[in-house]
């Protein structure tokens, strides 16, 4: 599913927190927006889903998003938010169904299929073992690949995922990441992810979107977009950029040189 932005302004109570957001993502591709904090990378990612007002166009395959039904924009787009509502009492299986609510009749109850979406998802994500369990006993890694179970139980063709390794240690962040790109590669979907981890959009993400204060102020692959200059200057941060040995960019911090009190 392409996804392409066109002068995409949005915010909340008519203060945009981004404007000006032109971008095309590509079907089967993925994107990371990146930038500091208050940069707007979450409320562009919910202006995709619907969740805020917006300006401009969004469009999938060509169809503007603003002149869709909610269920048919929600079948098409899973949105994963960076602080997930999780439920108090419900099991994994019974969390993960909720994702099919965008394919059920009105009062209507799942089926048969839905079902067996949800035990296919969960074999997928190896939380089979997990189904019965309560979400609030689960751990952090297991919790996040419950939240993608959900999304990926409404078979979208987009995936919107606001920092979906917040609070995994870089193994599970990993992991995480490892199967998001395995299932999109497997299913064909495009991925719109935040990310500030910068190392790791730069080894996932075919594109970097990076914004500041609202604004776009790069984008391109992660070669061109993780500068040090522009880390520099929209980061305030002193970084170097190395290379991988499979050639992707790594951002490390580095401290600015100064001098002693002794003048050494």
């Amino acid at each position: 599913m392409t996804l392409e932005l066109r002068d995409v302004t949005a915010g909340y109570g008519g203060r945009p927190a981004v404007s000006g957001v032109s971008v095309e993502v590509p079907a089967g591709s993925w994107l990371a927006v990146i930038g500091p904090n208050g940069a707007g990378k979450s409320t562009l990612l919910k202006s995709i889903a619907g969740l805020v007002p917006s300006q401009g166009a969004i469009t999938l395959n060509g169809l503007t998003t603003s002149s869709m039904a909610a269920r048919d924009r929600a079948r098409a787009i899973g949105y994963a938010p960076q602080t997930p509502l999780i439920p108090e009492g419900l099991s994994v299986t019974d969390y993960v169904l909720l994702g099919r609510t965008p394919h059920l009749a009105t009062l209507a109850r799942e089926g048969p299929r839905d079902l067996a979406v949800v035990t296919q998802v969960l074999a997928r994500l190896d939380l089979a073992s997990l189904a019965g369990r309560r979400l609030r006993t689960l751990s952090g890694g297991e919790r996040q690949r419950a939240v993608l179970a959900r999304v990926l139980a409404q078979q979208a063709g987009l995936l919107l995922l606001d920092e979906p390794t917040t609070g995994l240690d870089i193994g599970h962040a990993q992991a995480l990441l490892e199967l998001v790109d395995r299932l999109r590669a497997e299913d064909g979907t495009t991925v719109v992810s935040t990310l500030h981890d910068l190392t790791l959009a730069a080894q996932y993400a075919d594109r970097l979107l990076l914004l500041d204060a609202g604004t776009p102020v790069a984008a391109g692959t992660p070669h061109e977009v993780l500068r040090a200059d522009l880390i520099a200057q929209h980061y305030d941060a002193t970084v170097e950029v190395l290379s991988t040995g499979q050639g992707h960019p790594v951002v490390v911090p580095a401290r600015p040189v100064t001098h002693s009190a002794h003048g050494e």
